[in-house]
């Protein structure tokens, strides 16, 4: 799974050689902040540094948010979102380091500070999270525009057909890369064999439980394999990195022997 988040195109496409990169320094940076945070005086023999318990605990707490603002930065496409996320992150160790040590010297009112900036942050994100419909991804280049409303979608009510016409919706994530839409399922998934049968499918903006907030569109599914599937699968893994970069294929994988391969799907809609 490690693999699939390393090889995540992310946000400007940027190489895979640098993100991997970042993704070690930003892990090797977060394990100094917590070497510092946990113990301040063998980090402080080992940098060569007059031991001074509070500096080197900021240090740490400082290191912390900066290694966490590099992880996310290599897989999350937002980067307001990154850095206050990343700022609350050593806001709460810079918290935490003060309420559980009281010989760290400061006053009330200054760790009452910290606390109240580090809460901000976490508000800006919620907002900024919201903002952007729950995603932490990104959500692919220019959509054409018949694709544009669904780019930022982060769930959709995919109804398939049954042999007799009775239509079936299920939630599924959307993934929009320029021209094309792709959504994922399993090999042996009813909606798989739904779409074999007939490929013809309504979409519709919806909430997580696949209630649809808003008019179905029609359309056609039609089912990848080689490159077009890798193609869908990096989309999907850029949109959503935790979801489809680990949660989804994880599950498909201890799955296998009772759901089938992961299998992916173009949606061409008609309007």
């Amino acid at each position: 799974m490690l693999k699939g988040i390393l090889s995540h195109p992310g946000a400007g496409a940027r190489p895979t050689r640098m993100r991997r990169f970042v993704i070690v320094l930003g892990l090797l940076t977060a394990a100094g902040g917590g070497w510092a945070l946990l113990s301040p005086g063998s980090f402080s023999e080992f940098v060569n540094f007059p031991p001074h318990r509070h500096f080197v605990h900021d240090v740490g707490a400082f290191q912390l948010g900066i290694g966490a603002t590099l992880l996310l930065a290599a897989i999350w496409g937002d980067a307001m979102l990154v850095a206050v996320v990343g700022y609350a992150v050593g806001g709460t160790a810079h918290t935490a380091s003060h309420l559980a040590d009281g010989h760290l010297g400061g006053s009330t009112l200054q760790t009452g500070l910290i606390a109240a900036l580090t809460l901000l942050a976490v508000a800006a994100a919620a907002l900024r999270w919201r903002a952007r419909g729950y995603l932490v991804g990104d959500p692919g280049p220019a959509a054409a525009p018949a694709l544009a409303p669904w780019r930022g979608q982060k769930t959709v009510r995919l109804t398939t057909f049954k042999r007799d016409g009775t239509p079936v919706g299920t939630a599924v994530s959307i993934a929009v890369d320029g021209d094309r839409a792709y959504v994922r399922s399993f090999e042996k998934a009813w909606k798989t064999r739904r779409i074999r049968n007939n490929p013809a499918v309504t979409v519709a903006p919806s909430t997580a439980r696949g209630a649809a907030t808003g008019a179905e569109v029609p359309g056609t599914a039609r089912r990848l394999s080689g490159v077009d599937g890798v193609r869908a699968a990096r989309a999907l893994r850029r949109k959503y990195p935790l979801l489809h970069g680990v949660l989804v294929p994880l599950a498909h994988r201890l799955g296998r022997a009772r759901t089938g391969r992961t299998v992916h799907f173009e949606v061409t809609l008609d309007g």
